[in-house]
Protein backbone atom coordinates (compact mmCIF):
# COMPACT_ATOMS: atom_id res chain seq x y z
CA UNK A 1 0.00 0.00 0.00
CA UNK A 2 1.24 3.54 -0.68
CA UNK A 3 1.77 6.05 2.16
CA UNK A 4 -0.74 8.69 0.83
CA UNK A 5 -3.31 5.98 0.42
CA UNK A 6 -2.97 4.44 3.87
CA UNK A 7 -2.97 7.88 5.43
CA UNK A 8 -5.81 8.61 3.30
CA UNK A 9 -7.74 5.73 4.99
CA UNK A 10 -6.54 6.72 8.16
CA UNK A 11 -7.74 10.21 7.71
CA UNK A 12 -11.63 8.54 7.21
CA UNK A 13 -11.27 6.78 11.03
CA UNK A 14 -13.77 8.17 14.09
CA UNK A 15 -12.18 9.89 16.82
CA UNK A 16 -13.15 10.94 20.26
CA UNK A 17 -16.13 12.86 20.91
CA UNK A 18 -15.45 13.78 24.41
CA UNK A 19 -11.57 12.84 25.18
CA UNK A 20 -11.15 11.79 28.91
CA UNK A 21 -8.30 13.84 29.99
CA UNK A 22 -8.32 12.08 32.86
CA UNK A 23 -6.73 8.66 30.77
CA UNK A 24 -4.95 10.90 28.71
CA UNK A 25 -7.09 10.28 25.66
CA UNK A 26 -5.65 12.41 22.41
CA UNK A 27 -6.09 11.23 18.95
CA UNK A 28 -3.76 9.32 16.77
CA UNK A 29 -3.26 11.62 13.50
CA UNK A 30 -3.31 9.45 10.34
CA UNK A 31 0.07 11.57 9.02
CA UNK A 32 1.67 10.50 12.26
CA UNK A 33 0.01 7.08 12.52
CA UNK A 34 0.75 6.71 8.71
CA UNK A 35 4.11 7.18 8.61
CA UNK A 36 5.20 5.12 11.92
CA UNK A 37 3.34 2.29 10.35
CA UNK A 38 4.98 2.66 6.69
CA UNK A 39 8.60 3.20 7.98
CA UNK A 40 7.69 -0.04 10.49
CA UNK A 41 7.20 -2.01 7.46
CA UNK A 42 9.22 -0.45 4.68
CA UNK A 43 11.93 -0.31 6.48
CA UNK A 44 12.29 -2.62 8.80
CA UNK A 45 9.72 -5.57 7.53
CA UNK A 46 8.26 -5.39 11.09
CA UNK A 47 3.84 -5.37 10.25
CA UNK A 48 3.55 -7.85 6.99
CA UNK A 49 3.11 -11.17 8.40
CA UNK A 50 3.46 -10.13 11.98
CA UNK A 51 1.23 -10.27 15.25
CA UNK A 52 0.74 -6.76 15.96
CA UNK A 53 -0.23 -4.97 19.40
CA UNK A 54 -1.43 -1.92 19.81
CA UNK A 55 -1.50 -0.76 23.82
CA UNK A 56 -3.75 1.90 24.49
CA UNK A 57 -5.25 1.74 21.66
CA UNK A 58 -8.21 4.15 21.69
CA UNK A 59 -9.90 5.13 18.55
CA UNK A 60 -7.67 2.05 17.03
CA UNK A 61 -5.54 4.49 13.97
CA UNK A 62 -2.33 2.48 14.62
CA UNK A 63 -4.20 -0.73 14.64
CA UNK A 64 -5.87 -0.15 11.92
CA UNK A 65 -2.61 1.01 9.95
CA UNK A 66 -1.15 -1.96 11.11
CA UNK A 67 -3.67 -4.21 9.83
CA UNK A 68 -3.78 -2.27 6.56
CA UNK A 69 0.08 -2.96 5.71
CA UNK A 70 -0.64 -6.94 6.26
CA UNK A 71 -0.10 -7.43 9.81
CA UNK A 72 -1.27 -10.90 10.47
CA UNK A 73 -2.93 -10.37 13.34
CA UNK A 74 -3.68 -7.26 14.91
CA UNK A 75 -4.67 -6.69 18.73
CA UNK A 76 -5.68 -3.26 20.27
CA UNK A 77 -5.77 -2.77 24.22
CA UNK A 78 -7.76 -0.25 25.93
CA UNK A 79 -8.97 -0.06 29.41
CA UNK A 80 -11.81 2.61 27.65
CA UNK A 81 -15.29 0.69 27.06
CA UNK A 82 -16.21 3.81 24.76
CA UNK A 83 -13.05 3.95 22.95
CA UNK A 84 -13.03 -0.46 21.74
CA UNK A 85 -16.47 0.75 20.25
CA UNK A 86 -15.16 3.59 18.28
CA UNK A 87 -12.06 1.35 17.69
CA UNK A 88 -14.37 -1.33 16.40
CA UNK A 89 -16.63 0.70 14.21
CA UNK A 90 -13.63 1.92 12.49
CA UNK A 91 -12.21 -1.44 11.87
CA UNK A 92 -15.77 -2.75 10.95
CA UNK A 93 -15.89 0.29 8.34
CA UNK A 94 -12.44 -0.71 6.49
CA UNK A 95 -13.37 -3.92 6.91
CA UNK A 96 -10.54 -5.47 8.78
CA UNK A 97 -10.26 -8.11 11.58
CA UNK A 98 -8.65 -6.61 14.64
CA UNK A 99 -8.91 -8.18 18.08
CA UNK A 100 -10.29 -5.97 20.74
CA UNK A 101 -9.86 -6.28 24.52
CA UNK A 102 -10.70 -3.84 27.59
CA UNK A 103 -7.90 -4.57 29.81
CA UNK A 104 -5.89 -1.72 32.02
CA UNK A 105 -2.37 -2.64 30.74
CA UNK A 106 -1.02 -2.71 34.61
CA UNK A 107 -2.95 -6.05 34.56
CA UNK A 108 -1.96 -7.64 31.28
CA UNK A 109 -0.56 -10.90 32.26
CA UNK A 110 0.58 -11.67 28.87
CA UNK A 111 4.24 -12.86 29.31
CA UNK A 112 7.20 -13.80 26.95
CA UNK A 113 7.35 -13.48 23.31
CA UNK A 114 3.67 -13.11 22.35
CA UNK A 115 3.82 -10.33 19.67
CA UNK A 116 5.73 -9.73 17.02
CA UNK A 117 5.73 -5.90 17.36
CA UNK A 118 3.94 -3.44 19.89
CA UNK A 119 2.91 0.10 18.86
CA UNK A 120 1.30 2.34 21.11
CA UNK A 121 0.55 6.68 21.57
CA UNK A 122 0.81 6.31 25.80
CA UNK A 123 -0.60 8.39 28.02
CA UNK A 124 2.83 10.53 28.37
CA UNK A 125 2.46 10.74 32.27
CA UNK A 126 0.74 14.39 33.04
CA UNK A 127 -2.36 13.36 34.79
CA UNK A 128 -0.90 9.85 36.46
CA UNK A 129 3.07 9.83 37.19
CA UNK A 130 4.58 6.51 35.77
CA UNK A 131 1.58 6.26 33.44
CA UNK A 132 4.08 6.30 30.32
CA UNK A 133 6.01 4.19 32.24
CA UNK A 134 3.54 1.14 32.68
CA UNK A 135 2.72 1.06 29.38
CA UNK A 136 6.41 0.71 28.34
CA UNK A 137 7.18 -2.26 30.85
CA UNK A 138 3.90 -4.40 29.75
CA UNK A 139 5.24 -3.71 25.99
CA UNK A 140 8.94 -5.00 26.90
CA UNK A 141 7.26 -8.33 28.73
CA UNK A 142 5.50 -9.57 25.63
CA UNK A 143 7.21 -7.98 22.48
CA UNK A 144 9.55 -10.31 20.65
CA UNK A 145 10.89 -8.07 17.68
CA UNK A 146 10.34 -4.09 18.14
CA UNK A 147 8.32 -1.43 19.69
CA UNK A 148 7.39 1.85 17.80
CA UNK A 149 6.46 4.68 20.47
CA UNK A 150 4.73 7.90 20.06
CA UNK A 151 6.20 10.08 22.64
CA UNK A 152 6.79 13.70 23.03
CA UNK A 153 10.53 15.23 23.47
CA UNK A 154 11.63 16.09 25.87
CA UNK A 155 13.90 18.59 27.50
CA UNK A 156 16.70 17.34 29.91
Amino acid sequence: MKLKQLESMLGELQQFSNPKAELEQYPTGPHIASRMLYTAENSLGDVSNKIVADFGCGCGTLGAAASLMGAEQVIGIDIDSESLEIASLNAEDLELDINFIQCDIRNLAWRGPIVDTVVMNPPFGTRRTGADMEFLSAALKVYLDYLFILYPILEL
